[in-house]
C-alpha cells in the first residue's frame, strides 16, 4: 500500500538536532516515470536547510531514461517504449515493472557525503541485501552498479543541485528483461543484465525495495551517525 496516493513535496521541519536523522521513507507503488521526475526535481529545489531526507520506493511502467551523457549509438533503432531525456548522470537504461528504485533526495552537505562516497554507500547497500540471500555481488571499476557473474543487477545515477541529491538506485527483481536487449545498458555493448529472481531470490519489488531502503538508512547511520 502507498503511503500517500501522490506524490508530495511537502515536509514537516525536523526536531532540533535532527537534521541527520534517518530519512523519511516513502512507498509510492507504480508511478509513471515523468511524474516522479518532476517530483523529484521540484521536491529539492523547494527544500531548504530543515527539510528532512527521504527515500522513495517506486516501480515504474515501462521506460527508457537516459542520462547527461548518453549517445544516440546506445539507444534502440525501434520502440514502443518511451524514451526521457532526464538530468541524473549516466547513459541509457530501462525501467519497467518488476525492477525496484530508491530515489535518493538526500542534503549530502549537511551529511558530509561526496558523490564518490555516496555511490559506494548505494552499492553496498545491494551488495548487503543480495548476500543476506546468500547472492554475493560485486562493483565493478569503472563502471558503477552491482555486479553478479559478470551481469549487471543493479544500476544507478544521481544529479546534485546546490549539495542535494535526487535519482538514487535501481534493482532488477522479477521483470521483463528483453527491452535490455535494444540498447546497450549504461552505454556497454553486449552487457548482460540479470535479476534477483534468477539468482534464486523468492522475495517481491515491494519485499527488495523495503529491504534496500533500509539497509541505506543503516549504512548512513553508520558513516555519518
Amino acid at each position: 500500500m502507498n503511503d500517500s496516493p501522490v506524490i508530495g513535496t511537502e515536509s514537516a521541519s525536523p526536531a532540533r538536532g535532527a537534521l541527520r536523522a534517518p530519512p523519511i521513507i516513502r512507498r509510492l507503488g507504480l508511478v509513471e516515470y515523468q511524474a516522479a521526475y518532476e517530483a523529484m526535481r521540484g521536491f529539492t529545489a523547494a527544500r531548504t536547510s530543515a527539510t528532512p531526507d527521504e527515500l522513495w520506493i517506486v516501480e515504474h511502467p515501462p521506460v527508457y531514461t537516459v542520462g547527461v551523457a548518453g549517445r544516440l549509438q546506445h539507444f534502440p533503432c525501434a520502440s514502443s517504449i518511451p524514451l526521457a531525456r532526464v538530468d541524473r548522470g549516466g547513459q541509457i537504461t530501462y525501467h519497467g515493472p518488476g525492477q525496484v528504485l530508491v530515489y535518493t533526495l538526500l542534503d549530502m552537505t549537511r551529511r558530509g557525503l561526496k558523490v564518490r562516497e555516496l555511490v559506494r554507500l548505494l552499492e553496498q547497500a545491494a551488495i548487503d541485501v543480495l548476500g543476506f540471500h546468500a547472492v554475493r555481488a560485486e562493483r565493478r571499476s569503472g563502471a558503477p552498479g552491482v555486479y553478479v557473474g559478470g551481469a549487471k543487477l543493479a544500476a544507478l545515477g544521481l544529479r546534485v543541485r546546490a549539495g542535494r541529491c535526487y535519482h538514487g538506485i535501481a534493482l532488477n527483481v522479477d521483470m521483463d528483461l528483453a527491452p535490455y536487449s535494444a540498447i546497450d545498458p549504461c552505454g556497454y555493448p553486449g552487457l548482460r543484465v540479470t535479476q534477483t529472481r534468477a539468482l534464486g531470490i523468492a522475495a517481491d519489488p515491494a519485499a527488495m525495495g523495503e529491504a534496500l531502503a533500509q539497509a541505506i538508512v543503516r549504512l548512513l547511520g553508520e558513516q555519518h551517525g
